[in-house]
């Protein structure tokens, strides 16, 4: 079997990879992809539940599957911004665990000091 050839990291001036990538850690970075990530779980759970319905509809179509879909992104969205269900925080608690500057402003609430 022959070896594989060792990964190479992406070279700065390539169009794939921004030579400055520190604009892209940010707070309100995080917290706008967290969301995205709570809209997406939630238009994953609706589409499950969709899925999983009994019988079929007597004007059950194409296109009203299709409205159905954009209706629940919608809804998804919305339901993200407005009525949260925690995911996308825990995920941006999670990710940013390890990196001071993109912690909320709650970490003297807890006891712990800002640097």
């Amino acid at each position: 079997m022959s070896a594989l050839p060792p990964l190479q990291a992406p070279l700065v001036g390539s169009p794939s990879v921004a030579a400055d990538s520190s604009r892209l850690a940010t707070k309100d970075n995080l917290a706008k992809a967290a969301a995205q990530f709570e809209a997406l779980f939630i238009n994953q759970m609706l589409k499950s539940a969709r899925a999983a319905k009994l019988d079929d509809g007597l004007f059950d179509s194409e296109a009203l599957d299709q409205f159905r879909d954009m209706q629940d992104a919608k809804l998804s969205e919305t339901i993200a911004v407005h009525t949260p269900m925690g995911i996308g925080k825990a995920l941006a608690d999670f990710l940013s665990q390890n990196r001071p500057d993109l912690k909320g402003g709650d970490a003297n609430a807890k006891g712990g000091e800002a640097k």
